[in-house]
């Protein structure tokens, strides 16, 4: 049969080539892949999840072999539903020895709002819960391959989603907590960041305020973004309009970045509420002790390895950390992005007392997948991605699953 015969039988030719997988995947607009990876990500986690539940024992939280949502909404997912059944308290709970207790005021209220708006539609919290966080997974899935895409090539900016859909921590984008969402508006905020869209911030900052913390941490940032386009105004203008917008931006970071203890202050009477209520998870390890700023990780180093070696490790892991932001493949993800990173990095020194709930803590940190995600090995692709899993495995057997005698909360 001639080719022109051929043609006329079928008039597309190329039509089984087009057919094939990997042609349609090609093919396909960059937002089908990104939700297809997060989706394929969240069902191997599911397997897991499912797997974990079906030999969970008796706890305080549910029953044993307790079904995927309910297992979705251990630990402090618990708060969330309080605070929407009964908001929170006017005055702060104390322990038998006069201290501020754990309370709702160190859950912020976005999140749960959110997920009682879902339970309106009749749809049972522990299930509104997992499908608010999806969603907001979903979308922080999206938002930072426009923000890799901004620095990386296609299928470098697609695989760092890859790595930020499979990351150790990611079973946390499928539970009952705020943290998808938080990641949500800070994928946002850095990409209008990076794009110097500097009045879109506004609401962007105003809601992450009240979702996760973190928005101190971006006030500095755009702090430093501002001193850094001023010192090289010569090679990159910088405008006295986006001078003057910047700054107003920056000192709104700041203001409501300090909002919710101030509003924990005016709810309850107590100057230091929030704060003392931060404090109150950590007494667990050492006690009831004032916040001083950047002691916290040097008593944790104590509290975990004794001294010296307490805190010879805190020192080289901050060492570590500063030449990390200096190496060429971070270097590649712009000074923004950086200036983030040690933003975030810094707040968690000054605040945080590392503990098991550190894992979880460093997911803002997330823009680091783009330096991981830049080699183009095959062999290296595929065992970032088995590591990935392997260590998600690892964090839900250490932090999710509880075993009766557990102290290692999420």
């Amino acid at each position: 049969m001639s080719t022109s015969s051929a043609a006329l039988r079928d008039p597309d030719p190329f039509r089984a080539t087009r057919r094939s997988p990997r042609v349609r995947w090609r093919l396909a607009p960059w937002w089908a892949k990104v939700a297809l990876i997060f989706l394929g990500a969240r069902a191997i986690t599911t397997v897991m999840v499912l797997v974990l539940a079906g030999v969970q024992g008796s706890n305080p939280w549910t029953a044993a072999r307790p079904d995927y949502f309910d297992y979705a909404n251990l630990w402090d997912a618990r708060w969330y539903q309080i605070i929407w059944l009964g908001g929170y308290p006017s005055e702060l709970p104390l322990t038998e020895a006069g201290q501020v207790a754990e309370n709702a005021w160190a859950f912020l209220p976005v999140y749960p709002v959110l997920v009682g708006v879902v339970t309106w539609l009749g749809v049972p919290w522990n299930v509104a819960s997992v499908v608010v966080s999806l969603a907001a997974g979903l979308g922080a899935a999206l938002v930072t391959h426009r923000l890799m895409s901004r620095f990386l090539e296609p299928d470098r900016a697609l695989f760092a989603v890859v790595l930020f859909s499979v990351a150790p921590v990611s079973p946390i984008m499928q539970f009952g907590y705020a943290e998808s969402l938080g990641l949500l508006w800070l994928a946002l905020a850095l990409l209008l960041l990076v794009d110097r869209r500097y009045g879109w911030l506004v609401p962007v900052l105003a809601v992450w305020a009240f979702t996760r913390p973190g928005a101190l941490a971006f006030a500095l940032t755009l702090g430093l973004h501002w001193v850094w386009r001023w010192y090289t105004r010569r090679s990159d203008p910088f405008p006295m309009r986006e001078r003057v917008l910047a700054a107003s931006v920056t000192v709104f970071a700041g203001l409501i970045g300090l909002a919710w203890p101030g509003i924990v202050w005016a709810a309850t009477g107590e100057l230091h509420g929030y704060t003392a209520t931060e404090l109150a998870w950590r007494s667990a390890y050492i006690g009831y002790q004032e916040l001083v700023p950047f002691t916290a990780w040097f008593q944790s180093g104590d509290w975990w390895l004794g001294q010296p070696f307490g805190t010879i490790v805190v020192v080289v892991l901050i060492v570590a950390f500063a030449v990390t932001l200096f190496l060429p493949a971070v270097r590649r993800l712009g000074v923004d992005l950086r200036l983030w990173l040690a933003s975030y990095a810094l707040y968690l020194l000054a605040v945080f007392f590392p503990q098991s709930s550190t894992f979880r803590l460093l997911a803002p940190m997330f823009p680091l997948v783009g330096a991981v995600a830049q080699p183009r090995a095959r062999c290296y692709r595929w065992g970032m991605v088995a590591l990935s899993l392997l260590l998600q495995l690892g964090w839900l057997l250490i932090a999710w699953g509880i075993d009766g005698r557990d102290w290692t909360p999420p």
